[in-house]
């Protein structure tokens, strides 16, 4: 198979869940229970009203967070770093995809949906962070999400 001209890449931007590494690990279960848990605790309701409130944030909103932020008045920060404190030792440094990354020209770039540092953090697990040059999170794009073109233009 021939050989790609990359050259004329500037900028590659890569996300992160599920993408860079494999839906396998089941990060996001980890950060989907954790948002579960936050909505119980934060509006004292019961899982089944959690779940369903969620639902509704999703497809009113776009998250749940969006739903939360429009409702509740949530300050989203301190739910960014709840939600995204989850467990990595499950990951480990991916060597192969380090090479194949740092192969690219022009500047990489991480942008999730998550927190900036929920994708550093997983960046370093996977001992990707060296690779790239910069890390976006919804908050950067004023927690607007992709793929709304608002949230790539913010970035």
């Amino acid at each position: 198979m021939p050989k790609a001209d990359l050259a004329h890449v500037e900028t590659w931007v890569f996300d992160m869940d599920n993408t860079l590494y494999p839906p396998e690990l089941r990060l996001f279960d980890q950060v989907s229970a954790k948002i579960t848990a936050f909505v119980m605790r934060e509006l004292a309701l019961e899982r089944t009203e959690a779940d369903a409130l969620r639902s509704r944030y999703f497809r009113d909103y776009g998250t749940t967070l969006a739903g939360l932020m429009a409702a509740h008045g949530l300050d989203p920060d301190p739910y960014l770093a709840e939600v995204h404190a989850i467990d990595l030792s499950g990951v480990a440094p991916d060597t192969r995809l380090a090479d194949a990354i740092a192969a690219l020209p022009g500047r990489k770039v991480i942008y999730t949906n998550g927190s900036r540092a929920h994708g550093l953090n997983i960046a370093q697990a996977l001992g990707l962070a060296e690779c790239f040059a910069a890390f976006y999170g919804v908050e950067d794009a004023g927690y607007v999400v992709k793929p709304h073109r608002p949230a790539f233009e913010a970035v």
